[in-house]
């Protein structure tokens, strides 16, 4: 499909995708449960609390302890998912996780909003760019990145029925929403491709798909052929697909809302060097925190917008 053809169906928030998905496996599996550190609000619990309060725990500030419960509750045949931001869901918590739910495999669904520079201005110590990274590394954690709305829903229902932790990482604000009502184009561990092309590889995942379809628009009104692949499982990689598609494109650009050190593109260019190494641009943040402002100006200033995906599209172009 060429990319001018996606159609933006509305702007919701991923987390509200997941308090909708959240609530839709809870009905349809009444061994999911859900634990909060005081952000019910936040993360959109409301229908759930509602309807099944006793499958409802309300941790308060004690992130490390609910980490500990969850790991529990596993041993019993409960599927607990976890909800926090995703700084006090993955830095704060590291050791817990590690020990009581990597470590021990434990069907621990550790749920993480507010990630990444579109947190805005809540500021660098809340706006997380590491987590992938974190999450990535621990043996046997599967690490997932939805676009928007209706894949995070997607995403929410579905890891109730897979079996392992699972790290599902999602945002804060509204955010276009264009993929499948029915969630039928989410597969964990298979990239989606949205656009097939012969002149460069743009791998994204998160919010930035959005903007990454948006740079592949100007790049094909410019005469370039684009293949945009949806990168929403980190881990385990669709290798065979990034292999496939840099065997047509010869490079590369990934492009995620996350420290280019440790994240999306190293797995991507870990894949490549293994198996066809390419020229690869990388968009993210450079070892650096963020700060306090509007998403939008957040993304300008740290060089995650659209003209600067074009921009690296051209780069790497221009090197093989």
């Amino acid at each position: 499909m060429p990319l001018k053809d996606i159609q933006v169906l509305n702007e919701k928030e991923t987390r509200a995708g997941f308090g909708e998905g959240i609530y839709e496996a809870g009905k349809a599996n009444d061994q999911v449960v859900v634990l909060t550190a005081d952000l019910a609000g936040s993360l959109k619990l409301g229908p759930f609390m509602k309807d099944f309060p006793e499958r409802f725990f309300q941790c308060g500030i004690a992130e490390a302890n609910m980490m500990g419960m969850a790991a529990g509750l596993t041993i019993g045949g409960k599927i607990p998912y976890t909800t926090t931001f995703a700084n006090f869901s993955t830095g704060r918590v590291y050791d817990q996780i590690r020990q009581s739910i990597a470590y021990s495999d434990k069907n621990v669904k550790i749920c993480a909003s507010h990630a990444g520079l579109t947190l805005g201005e809540d500021g660098a110590t809340h706006q997380i760019l590491e987590d992938i990274g974190l999450m990535k590394m621990l043996p046997g954690m599967t690490v997932i990145v939805p676009c928007d709305f209706n894949q995070t829903k997607a995403a929410t229902r579905k890891i109730a029925e897979y079996t392992g932790p699972v790290y599902l990482r999602f945002g804060r604000p509204k955010w276009p929403n264009f993929t499948s009502e029915n969630g039928e184009d989410f597969i964990i561990g298979k990239a989606q491709i949205l656009s097939e092309g012969k002149d460069v590889s743009i791998f994204a995942c998160g919010h930035m798909v959005w903007k990454a379809i948006e740079a592949g628009r100007i790049l094909e009104e410019k005469g370039y052929s684009v293949e945009l692949i949806n990168l929403h499982t980190i881990k385990p990689l669709d290798t065979a697909a990034i292999v496939a598609s840099l065997q047509k494109t010869g490079c590369a650009v990934t492009v995620e809302e996350h420290n280019v050190i440790g994240g999306m593109g190293d797995s991507v260019a870990q894949a490549a060097a293994r198996n066809h190494p390419v020229p690869i641009e990388f968009i993210g943040t450079n070892d650096t925190f963020g700060e306090s402002g509007k998403p939008a100006d957040l993304l300008v200033k740290y060089g995650l917008d659209t003209p600067n995906i074009v921009a690296a599209a051209e780069k790497v172009m221009a090197r093989k």
